[in-house]
């Protein structure tokens, strides 16, 4: 048993987004709803689908191919950069799925959207802590505080992110690596140590409710040995333990 939370929807899940839901291709917006309903493909992941009839003329264009997906039988269509899916039966009836790239920009409400949807039954929130951790890899210490933020994640072991003047930055190389996280926006850093490709980041300017986490650096529990209190934590097995961060979604 993991010792974090688990996802609760299963895939196939659904429930209605109560919030509008806009999309941009080339300095217009060509997506602009207050029907959409959330869709778990792949927990703990949903997607939004919305309705054929809330997105701009000439988006969409029909390749006359289909694709069956466990949720239904979908419409293959080409949209800006990429692909969407059409339904024309089953529970997501006269609804699209846009593969997310493939629109410039999206957004709930008036606030940007990152990578995929946010999850309304997940949380993420930062929370100040006094407790002693310390990350060590191979024996070398990378990070040692009293002072850290804790961002607690639904379905995430927690993550450590320790203020930058008690980072071992000698030890660190910079990399190019960018992700992005609809939770917290788009990092500005990442760094390796030695062969250990990206293993820690910082967001400089993350979305507001995480903002005790700006500037802060993270390492990922999965590649690193962690302390907390003198007492090491097993390293988690999660979907990013092997991970490549170069496709940009992550953390």
């Amino acid at each position: 048993m993991n010792d974090y939370p688990e996802p609760i929807v299963p895939a196939g899940g659904t429930a209605p987004v109560p919030r509008r839901i806009r999309a941009t291709l080339d300095g217009r917006v060509v997506l602009d709803t207050m029907d959409a309903i959330y869709l778990w493909e792949i927990p703990p992941y949903p997607q939004y689908y919305v309705p054929v009839a809330d997105v701009a003329d000439g988006v969409l264009t029909d390749t006359g191919e289909t694709k069956t997906f466990d949720h239904g039988v979908a419409r293959v269509h080409t949209a800006g950069s990429g692909k969407a899916w059409v339904y024309d039966e089953g529970i997501a009836k006269d609804r699209v799925r846009f593969q997310w790239s493939a629109l410039d920009s999206w957004f709930e409400e008036d606030e940007e959207v990152f990578v995929h949807p946010r999850n309304p039954y997940a949380r993420c929130d930062a929370i100040r802590s006094g407790r002693h951790v310390k990350v060590e890899l191979d024996g070398t210490v990378l990070a040692e505080s009293r002072s850290t933020v804790i961002v607690f994640e639904t379905g995430l072991p927690p993550r450590y992110y320790f203020p930058r003047t008690e980072v071992n930055f000698e030890h660190l190389t910079p990399s190019g690596t960018r992700t992005a996280c609809p939770y917290k926006g788009r990092t500005t850093a990442y760094w390796s140590v030695g062969d250990h490709h990206d293993l820690a980041w910082s967001y400089d300017f993350p979305t507001a409710p995480l903002l005790p986490i700006a500037g802060l650096v993270a390492f990922f529990n999965e590649k690193v040995d962690l302390f907390v209190d003198g007492e090491r934590l097993a390293r988690p097995i999660t979907p990013f333990t092997d991970a490549d961060l170069s496709t940009g979604q992550l953390v």
